[in-house]
């Protein structure tokens, strides 16, 4: 079995400043452990991962037993381990880095080879990175999950803007402190500027909106009740059924193309400085396989990006969802400027 080392820390006591901010201080203790455990070999490969290990770990015990290839996971939250690679520098152990949002991926790609064409060719060019240094594995849509036995369906929302209605007071549930709300905050951004990002943020935010830490306790909300509506990831609803069988939740994806319907994907990319290309390389040609799209489908509940590989029948075909008009690969430069006005608006 792959060797394992956990490192996550709270980011969250000193909520008025900005999140990757934090982090560059707090990934340096981080960065000091990590290095200690020295590179990888040719049969080693160290993987940086920001996906739960409940999400990838079978699939990276896959790996291992297909090509004989051990694998050092160092996991942790992706916008922690994008700053301690920033922070490790061409010191770093790591040979990929796996994260969950393009954001983060953005934030360290100046230190990724640029991968091969015929890899980044495997998946839509939407879901790679513009000069080829990260690829897109599985994709989560952004979606506003809701209890249909309080809530009817044609009185939902079209946008996000309508989330700033006072008829949405003390009924909506997200989650200002997690990273999968920071990147669509910097879609928000990259689409109806910072002065109107902002002025939305203030109106949820006087909407006296309920705080959870991460999408999976919005979903059991919703279907407890306990709120009508929440911005999450699409997958978590698909988990929540799977763990307890029905449920009095839904997911409704906002059809006005705006950053409520965001697709990002998860990806990877190669750290130029790695001893291990070969086989770095082979593992993301692996989670790029049949094999391992085929279970984001049907274990995680998320998008495959390659195509011929079908998604979870509950869901729309990915192309037909409405997404905002921008590049992922931007979605970094506008991260630490989406903390930032989530902190002004009140709510970290």
């Amino acid at each position: 079995m792959f060797a394992y080392l956990h490192y996550r820390h709270s980011v969250y006591s000193v909520p008025v400043m900005p999140r990757f901010r934090i982090l560059v201080s707090i990934a340096l203790t981080a960065s000091l452990a990590v290095s200690a455990c020295g590179g990888s070999s040719d049969d080693t490969l160290v993987v940086y991962s920001g996906r739960s290990l409940e999400l990838v770990g079978t699939l990276i015990e896959q790996f291992e037993s297909e090509t004989g290839i051990t694998v050092e996971v160092r996991d942790g939250d992706s916008t922690e381990l994008a700053a301690t690679l920033l922070l490790e520098g061409d010191n770093s152990p790591a040979d990929v880095f796996l994260a969950q949002d393009p954001a983060s991926l953005g934030t360290a790609a100046g230190m990724f080879e640029q991968l091969p064409s015929d890899l980044l060719s495997l998946v839509p060019e939407r879901f790679s990175d513009t000069d080829g240094r990260w690829v897109g594995i599985s994709g989560r849509a952004r979606t506003l999950v809701y209890n249909a036995d309080l809530v009817d369906e044609a009185d939902l929302p079209a946008s996000i803007d309508d989330l700033t209605d006072p008829r949405w007071a003390d009924r909506l549930g997200i989650a200002p402190t997690n990273s999968s709300f920071h990147a669509f905050v910097a879609a928000m951004i990259l689409t109806k500027g910072e002065e109107a990002t902002l002025a939305w943020l203030e109106a949820v935010a006087a909407n006296n909106p309920v705080d959870y830490p991460k999408n999976s306790p919005i979903v059991a909300a919703a279907d407890a009740g306990e709120v009508h509506v929440g911005l999450v990831n699409h997958y978590y609803l698909f988990r929540l059924i799977a763990e307890q069988g029905e449920s009095s939740a839904a997911n409704y994806f906002l059809p006005a193309g705006d950053a409520g319907s965001l697709v990002m994907p998860s990806g990877a990319g190669i750290l130029a400085g790695s001893d291990s290309e070969d086989a770095a390389r082979q593992f993301i040609e692996f989670m790029l396989s049949r094999t391992a799209q085929e279970h984001f489908a049907s274990e995680t509940f998320e998008y495959p990006l390659v195509p011929g590989v079908a998604a979870d029948p509950r869901l729309p075909a990915i192309e037909s969802i409405a997404t905002p008009d921008i590049s992922l690969s931007e979605l970094a430069g506008a991260l630490d400027r989406a903390t930032d006005l989530i902190a002004e608006a009140g709510l970290l």
